[in-house]
């Protein structure tokens, strides 16, 4: 079985400080891995190489055992972008549409009313990432930091997708919840056995990765943290 993503000496100039480099990286499938030392900008350029939005300048992406740089056109790359989930302050929330409205975009564009499969379906991804009923009526601009991750994470693993890349969670959940974000979070990709790529340097949220791995920017190199330390 080929890793779940296999990035080999890879540079991609985003016009940013330096550009993005990583000189190798695997990630089985199933794994979930943390890694520091990218900034927001970073983190977006990271994504977009992964799902195959961008290619990069140098060096080889591969999804599951395909080159991304191989897929043969819009349409076969359209048609693989469900492989993907992503969980990112980039992604819109409808701010005058109700949370239970909001999780369902994935799966339907007829929110008002949603018909009684969806609205289960929905109920159960609310249960799934920590959302309280109550909170589901609730328009999503009016909602805390912490019910809009957890909304975001529900729209990434709605249509099932095998890998999920998540950029700087917590940066607007307050400190004192973290953990119960983190919490919900891992439960739900362990029951699930979706592969995970965290961009973040919040230790209170990775703390249950499987592997937590740090950039160095300027050579690519991404050093292992052990249990007493950080280590090649």
């Amino acid at each position: 079985m080929p890793p779940a993503l296999q990035l080999t000496a890879l540079s991609k100039d985003y016009h940013g400080l330096r550009p993005l480099r990583m000189r190798g990286l695997v990630v089985a499938e199933g794994e979930i891995v943390a890694l520091s030392g990218l900034d927001a900008a970073a983190a977006e350029v990271l994504t977009n190489l992964v799902t195959g939005a961008t290619l990069p300048d140098e060096g080889s992406v591969r999804v599951f055992g395909e080159e991304t740089a191989a897929v043969a056109d819009a349409d076969a790359w359209l048609a693989g972008l469900d492989r993907f989930g992503i969980v990112s302050d980039r992604v819109a929330l409808l701010e005058t549409f109700t949370i239970r409205q909001n999780i369902a975009i994935p799966l339907t564009l007829e929110l008002d009313p949603l018909t009684e499969e969806v609205a289960a379906i929905v109920s159960a991804l609310a249960t799934e990432v920590g959302l309280r009923p109550d909170a589901l009526d609730v328009a999503a601009g009016l909602a805390p930091p912490p019910t809009r991750f957890r909304v975001r994470v529900a729209r990434a693993v709605a249509t099932r997708p095998r890998l999920l890349l998540v950029e700087h969670p917590t940066g607007a959940i307050p400190r004192a919840e973290v953990r119960s974000a983190a919490a919900d979070f891992f439960r739900l990709v362990r029951t699930r056995g979706v592969t995970a790529v965290i961009a973040s340097s919040d230790g209170d949220f990775t703390a249950a990765a499987d592997r937590h791995l740090d950039l160095d920017p300027a050579t690519g190199v991404l050093r292992r943290r052990g249990l007493r330390g950080w280590f090649s």
